[in-house]
């Protein structure tokens, strides 16, 4: 299992031949460097994301001593105390009862409301883009655009609003495979320093509240559905985390897919009814959540190999969405693809609650670049982010 390699620059450049190896190699094959079984395809990948004998967590049930883990370093508490109270990290009733009360900001009819916003904000970023002739798409448009948008929902002030990138990132190196010491002290400190930020913002929401998220979850008064402070902090990080990650690195993966692809984008300049499909077709062409891990919390069978309770499983998103059984010709970028059931925003009680603002954002800012900056092209060469898990580029820099 040579190709399969998520430290080789090599590898995160183009993992997709090595993911073809893989899936030719069987449906689970056990990968000794991270201690997990790594599922490849997307039949699989989706049933199990389904599966409830498969968990985020396995607090709710086992002690680690009982599920054969160690407990994580009392060093890494703090990032634990956050990631763990996060209703992705958390399974029912504990995840119904966050999720039932979030899902309040994101019901369809609210995510629409916020749409002029977000167009506004995008093509006021990408004019910005325009007068200077260029610049770099991550951080002139990809990044600001989500943060402000997710910010402006939890009621953060925008004077208030420059950390918030820096610690989402270090938070979610820990997302990373086996994370070094200094990732993981990086990872603290953020979540140390966010915590405090948000435990002062809760009690300034208590005192005056406003129309923001945070100012709703407070007042929530289903006593079933109540959150505690630190439930409130957790959710409030994992929604900024979730709210802008995924969307930054598909706005900058799917641009750069464009420019290797320049047919593909001379048919969306001339088409931009092409844009619905094409965002789909992006997030499945280079998928920005690589792969996503569940604890099997009773033992399964995969094929024939039963995988026992307390091993871990990587379900290798990037790789279901190139799978050949499900996709016609999964290697070429074809932005009018009809049938595309990827699985980039999840599947199961963790689909993503944010999926539909992320389709907004992105059709905000792909449609406000093919209408005010129709000759965008590559100015150099980008490098890629020296992570595996959460796929994106340190940078794209563009010129008109």
């Amino acid at each position: 299992m040579a190709a399969f390699d998520p430290w080789d620059p090599a590898f995160l450049a183009d993992p997709y031949p090595a993911y073809a190896e893989l899936r030719e190699r069987g449906r689970v094959q056990y990968f000794e460097p991270t201690g997990q079984w790594l599922v490849s395809h997307h039949a699989d990948v989706s049933a199990l994301l389904r599966d409830r004998r498969l968990g985020r967590t396995y607090q709710h049930r086992f002690t680690h001593e009982d599920f054969g883990r160690t407990a994580p370093p009392a060093a890494h508490e703090p990032f634990h105390t956050l990631n763990d109270h996060g209703m992705l990290d958390l399974e029912p009733p504990d995840h119904t009862r966050i999720r039932r009360l979030v899902s309040k900001a994101f019901t369809p009819r609210t995510v629409e409301q916020l749409k002029p916003y977000v167009t506004r904000l995008a093509g006021e970023l990408v004019d910005g883009l325009v007068r200077q002739g260029g610049g770099d798409l991550l951080t002139d448009v990809a990044e600001p655009l989500p943060v402000a948008v997710i910010a402006e929902m939890l009621g953060i002030p925008e004077s208030d609003r420059a950390p918030l990138r820096p610690w989402s990132a270090d938070i979610c190196g820990m997302y990373e495979l086996n994370p070094s010491e200094d990732v993981a002290a990086r990872a603290v400190r953020a979540s140390v320093e966010f915590s405090d930020y948000l435990l002062q913002l809760i009690a300034d929401r208590r005192k005056e509240p406003g129309e923001d998220l945070i100012s709703g979850l407070i007042a929530a008064h289903d006593e079933g559905d109540r959150l505690t402070e630190q439930e409130m902090i957790s959710t409030c990080v994992l929604l900024l985390n979730a709210g802008h990650e995924a969307t930054v690195n598909a706005t900058v993966n799917g641009w750069y897919a464009l420019f290797r692809n320049p047919g593909q984008l001379a048919a969306l300049r001339a088409d931009h009814s092409l844009v619905a499909s094409a965002i789909e077709e992006l997030m499945r062409y280079d998928t920005p959540l690589q792969l996503f891990e569940r604890w099997v919390l009773d033992d399964i069978e995969v094929d024939g190999t039963t995988i026992p309770r307390g091993a871990e499983i990587a379900m290798l998103f990037g790789s279901a969405n190139h799978d050949p059984e499900v996709f016609r010709n999964p290697e070429q970028l074809d932005l009018a693809r009809e049938d595309n059931p990827h699985i980039s925003f999840s599947a199961g009680i963790h689909y993503c609650i944010g999926a539909p603002l992320a389709r907004i954002e992105l059709a905000a800012s792909m449609t406000a670049l093919l209408e005010k900056a129709p000759t965008l092209g590559l100015a150099a060469e980008p490098r890629r982010k020296p992570n595996f898990v959460i796929r994106g580029l340190e940078g794209l820099a563009v010129d008109l």
